[in-house]
C-alpha cells in the first residue's frame, strides 16, 4: 500500500511518485503520513521532508510552503525544496556568508530587507546542515542520532 507524494516548488517538480511514508516539518511539529491518512492542510516550517519508498529513503529541505495531505496524494508547494543530493555544499556555505554578512549591514529600519536576509541565512545553514548529515550517508533517514 502507498502514497503519491508530490513535491512542487517555486520553478519546478521536486519529486513525484508513489511512497510508503512522507514525514513532513508541520508548522505544529513533524506529521508522519500513511496511506488513508485523513485530509489536513498544514503551513510547513523550514525544515526536513523525509520519504521512504521500497526500502529507498529521501530527504528533501523546504523553506517553508504549504501541505495538502489526502487519503491517496500528499501534495506539498514548497517556496524551496530540493533533495539533499543535488545540494552544492561550496554553492551554499558561499550563501551562508554572503547572507550573513549582508545581514550585519542591514539597517533595523528595513524590515523587509532584514527578514529576507534572515530567511536566506536560515535556509542556507539548513542547507549546510543537511548536506552534512545526509550526503552519502547509507542509514535510515527516520532513525534519530
Amino acid at each position: 500500500m502507498s502514497i503519491r507524494c508530490e513535491i512542487v516548488s517555486q520553478d519546478r517538480m521536486v519529486y513525484e511518485g508513489d511512497v510508503d511514508i512522507v514525514v513532513l516539518p508541520g508548522s505544529d511539529g513533524e506529521m508522519g503520513i500513511l496511506p488513508h491518512h485523513s485530509p489536513v492542510l498544514t503551513t510547513l516550517k523550514f525544515g526536513l521532508i523525509k520519504i521512504r519508498t521500497n526500502n529507498e529513503e529521501h530527504v528533501f529541505t523546504v523553506a517553508g510552503g504549504v501541505a495538502e495531505i489526502q487519503p491517496t496524494i500528499v501534495t506539498v508547494l514548497a517556496d524551496a525544496a530540493e533533495n539533499v543530493k543535488e545540494i552544492d555544499v561550496a554553492r551554499a556555505e558561499t550563501a551562508r556568508q554572503r547572507a550573513a554578512e549582508a545581514l550585519t549591514q542591514v539597517k533595523t529600519e528595513d524590515l523587509d530587507a532584514y527578514l529576507a536576509l534572515e530567511a536566506a541565512l536560515r535556509r542556507s545553514n539548513l542547507r549546510l546542515e543537511a548536506a552534512k548529515r545526509y550526503h552519502d550517508v547509507k542509514r535510515s533517514v527516520f532513525k534519530e542520532e
